[in-house]
C-alpha cells in the first residue's frame, strides 16, 4: 500500500507545505526528462508478492508482526491487515535466467515467511481472495498498527464522508457497506514491474494497458468474496469500490475513483500521468520530504522526489507509473497491479513471463497500439477479463473481436515467445513458463474456474464454510506440493477438484460459532403483512419460523408455527367482510437473539433454557441469519458421523 513513513493527520499549513514540495518534485522530474537524466537502454524486471497468513483452520491469522520478527528478512514487510504480508523482490536484468531466478527468490522468501509463520501456529497461503474470509475479520482491530494505514483509513473515510459501499454482481450478488478500508485487505496480488526509458514510456505504457486484459483473462484467481461467487477476478471490482473516496452526493459530477484503469491513451509520457493524478486527486497523506530536489539536481545527483512518490502511492491505477532511484540513477518503471496472488508460485511466474513477453514481442509489431485500437476497447477488455476470465470476448487490433482463448493461443502466446527470445531469455525457461499458460488456456482451468468447479462438485455437501475451507486446504497443499514448503507448487491446470475432508478436528473448527453454519438465505415478512402470507411462506419453504423485519431491515419479531396454530385454535382467522389479522398481531415481538460470533455451545444452551426453536442472528439491529433446531441437528449429525467413522 505504498510508503510507510508518513506524517500523522496534517493541518492546513502542513498540507500546503507538502503540496509545495509535490510541485517542486514535478518540476524536478520535468528537468530530469528535459536533460535526459532518466536511465535508458536498460530493462529490469521486479515483483511484489502479497500473501495471506492462515491458522490451522485455514482462517485469517493476525500474526504478521510476529512472523516478521521471526523471519528477520528485509524483503518482507507489513500490509494493510495483520493477516497479510508483502515481499519485495530483487530487481533483475531482463534476460538470460531472470525468470528462473525470480521463481527461486519467490520460493525462498515465501518459504522463509512460511517457516516463521509455522513457528506461531500459522502458514502462508497464496490466493487472490482467501475463500474463508468473513466480514468479522475486517474490523479495525485487524488493521496493522502502522501509522500509514491508520492515516489512510482516516483520510479516505473523511473524503468519502461515510461508509464505503460495495455492490458486485456475478453468479451471486454482494451488497454491503463497511466502515473502514479493510475490505482492501481481502485482496492480495502479484505485482510485476518493468523498467522502461523515458522516451519510450508512452508507447510501452499504452501497450501495457492493451495486454493487461488477455494476461488477466488467463490468470484470474479470485472468484469468491465472503462466500459469494462474483467475478472471476473479484479483486478488480472490490478494489475499485473498497477505497472509492467519492462522496455519494457528488457521484453525478463524474469524479474519478482513486482506483481506475484510465480514461485514454497516454500521449506524452509519465509526467503527463503524474500531473493528471495530482490535479485530479487531493493530497490525503503527507511526509517529511527532506532536502529540496533542486539541491540534488544542482550537485548532478538524482533527487528522491519523496512527495511525488507518497502521493503516487495513494492513487491506484491498474498500471501505475513509478519513479525510483537505484545506484544513484533515476529510472521509470511500469507497475502492473492487476494480477492476483497464486494459485502457485509457478503459475505466478508464468503469468509474469506472459506479460513481459508481450511487452517485448508486441513493441515491434505494434509500436503505436494507440493508433490501432480505441482506448475504450482496451478498457472494456479489462473489465470483461475480470468478470469472465477465459470466457471473455476481447476486442483486438484490426477491428476484430475474439474469444480470449483463441486470441491468446493463436496470436499472443507466439508473440510472447518471440519477445522473450528476443530479450535473450533461456529457451528452456520460455518453454517452462509459457507452457504453463498454454496448458491452462487449452484446458480452460484458471484458478477461478478450478474453484468454481470445485464448489459445484461439492454442492449439497457440508456447509458453505466447510466448502470454502476445503478450497483453501486444497490450495495450500498444492502450493507446497512440488518441492515442499515454499516450493513452486503444481500448476493449477493439473489440479483435480477440491473435496470435503472428514477430519474430525477440522469439522469441529467449522462449527465453533453460529456464523459458520447459520442460514443466511432468509425469507422474511413485515409486521403489516397478513398472516395468510406468513403461513404461505412457511408452507412453501418448509420452515417453522419466519423473522419479521421493518422497512429498514431491522429485526422486530418472529412468527412461529405455534403462533399460527394458536390463531387457528382461537378461531381468529378472518371471515369474509372482516379485516384479516396481521403478522404484528401474532409475532413474538421480543425474540432472543445471538450474534454470528456466539459459540455454538452457547446457542444450544440458550435454546434449551429459553425453550425456543430458533435464534435470529443479528449484527447490531440488522438481521443477518437464523439458527434453528434443524440446523443444530444437522451439525450434530455431521460431527457424530465423523466421530463414528474414525472410531
Amino acid at each position: 500500500m505504498g510508503e510507510h513513513h508518513v506524517s500523522e493527520r496534517a493541518n492546513e499549513e502542513q498540507l500546503q507545505a507538502f503540496m509545495r514540495a509535490l510541485l517542486d518534485d514535478v518540476a524536478a522530474l520535468e528537468r530530469l526528462l528535459e536533460e535526459d537524466r532518466i536511465e535508458s537502454g536498460v530493462r529490469r524486471i521486479g515483483a511484489e508478492q502479497e500473501m495471506f497468513l492462515v491458522d490451522r483452520a485455514l482462517r485469517p491469522a493476525p500474526v504478521a508482526l510476529e512472523v516478521l520478527e521471526r523471519a528477520a528478512d528485509g524483503r518482507l514487510t507489513t500490509e494493510l491487515a495483520r493477516f497479510n504480508l508483502e515481499a519485495n523482490l530483487t530487481p533483475l536484468p531482463f534476460g538470460g535466467g531472470c525468470l528462473r531466478r525470480l521463481e527461486a527468490e519467490l520460493a525462498d522468501v515465501v518459504g522463509r515467511a512460511a517457516e516463521a509463520a509455522r513457528a506461531v501456529g500459522a502458514d502462508v497461503l497464496l490466493a487472490g481472495i482467501l475463500p474463508t474470509l468473513r466480514a468479522s475479520d475486517l474490523r479495525l482491530e485487524s488493521l496493522t498498527p502502522v501509522p500509514r494505514y491508520h492515516e489512510l483509513n482516516r483520510a479516505l473515510r473523511e473524503l468519502r464522508q461515510g461508509d464505503f459501499r460495495v455492490s458486485i454482481h456475478g453468479l451471486d450478488e454482494l451488497e454491503m457497506t463497511h466502515d473502514n478500508i479493510l475490505l482492501e485487505s481481502c485482496n492480495t496480488s502479484f505485482q510485476v514491474h518493468l523498467q522502461v526509458g523515458a522516451r519510450e514510456f508512452a508507447p510501452l505504457y499504452n501497450l501495457a494497458q492493451a495486454v493487461t486484459a488477455p494476461v488477466l483473462a488467463a490468470a484470474v484467481n479470485s472468484p469468491l468474496l465472503l462466500g459469494q461467487r462474483l467475478w472471476h477476478e473479484t479483486r478488480i471490482a472490490l478494489f475499485e469500490t473498497s477505497v472509492d473516496t467519492r462522496p455519494s452526493d457528488r457521484e453525478g459530477r463524474q469524479h474519478k475513483p482513486r482506483v481506475h484503469f484510465g480514461d485514454g491513451w497516454v500521449r506524452d509520457g509519465a509526467l503527463e500521468i503524474f500531473r493528471e493524478d495530482i490535479a485530479r486527486f487531493r493530497v490525503i497523506m503527507t511526509a517529511e520530504t527532506g532536502e529540496p530536489p533542486h539541491a540534488a539536481l544542482a550537485r548532478g545527483e538524482a533527487p528522491d522526489l519523496r512527495a511525488l512518490r507518497v502521493h503516487n502511492g495513494t492513487v491506484y491505477r491498474w498500471n501505475r507509473p513509478c519513479y525510483g532511484v537505484a545506484d544513484g540513477v533515476a529510472h521509470l518503471r511500469i507497475e502492473s497491479r492487476a494480477l492476483p496472488a497464486g494459485p502457485t508460485l509457478l503459475d505466478e511466474v508464468a503469468n509474469a513471463a506472459f506479460f513481459f513477453g508481450l511487452m517485448s514481442g508486441l513493441a515491434e509489431r505494434h509500436p503505436r497500439i494507440d493508433l490501432e485500437m480505441p482506448f475504450e476497447d482496451a478498457k472494456a477488455n479489462f473489465f470483461a477479463a475480470a468478470r469472465h476470465g477465459l470466457k471473455a470476448q476481447l476486442a483486438w487490433t484490426g477491428g476484430r473481436t475474439l474469444p480470449a482463448p483463441e486470441l491468446i493461443l493463436t496470436e499472443l502466446l507466439p508473440a510472447a515467445r518471440e519477445g522473450l527470445a528476443a530479450a535473450g531469455i533461456d529457451a528452456a525457461d520460455i518453454d517452462r513458463y509459457l507452457g504453463v499458460v498454454e496448458e491452462r488456456v487449452r484446458r480452460g482451468q484458471t484458478g477461478a474456474q478450478w474453484a468454481l468447479g470445485s464448489l459445484a462438485s461439492m454442492a449439497g455437501q457440508g456447509t458453505p464454510e466447510l466448502q470454502c475451507r476445503a478450497l483453501s486446504a486444497a490450495m495450500l497443499a498444492r502450493q507446497q506440493e512440488e518441492s515442499g514448503s515454499g516450493g513452486a507448487g503444481r500448476p493449477v491446470h493439473t489440479w483435480e477438484p477440491a473435496a470435503l475432508e472428514a477430519d474430525r478436528e477440522l469439522l469441529r473448527d467449522s462449527y465453533r460459532t453460529v456464523g459458520q453454519f447459520m442460514s443466511t438465505d432468509l425469507f422474511t415478512v413485515r409486521p403489516t403483512d397478513i398472516v395468510d402470507f406468513a403461513a404461505s411462506v412457511m408452507d412453501w419453504r418448509h420452515v417453522r419460523h419466519v423473522p419479521v423485519e421493518d422497512e429498514r431491515g431491522r429485526l422486530v419479531g418472529v412468527v412461529s408455527h405455534r403462533a399460527l396454530l394458536r390463531l387457528v385454535a382461537r378461531g381468529a382467522a378472518a371471515s369474509s367482510g372482516s379485516a384479516p389479522p396481521t403478522v404484528a398481531s401474532i409475532m413474538h415481538a421480543d425474540p432472543v437473539t445471538i450474534t454470528p460470533e456466539t459459540p455454538t455451545l452457547e446457542a444450544m444452551r440458550i435454546m434449551r433454557e429459553q425453550r425456543v426453536g430458533c435464534l435470529p442472528v443479528v449484527a447490531g439491529e440488522r438481521l443477518v441469519g437464523i439458527v434453528t433446531e434443524r440446523d443444530l441437528l444437522d451439525v450434530s449429525a455431521t460431527l457424530l458421523e465423523a466421530f463414528l467413522r474414525e472410531a
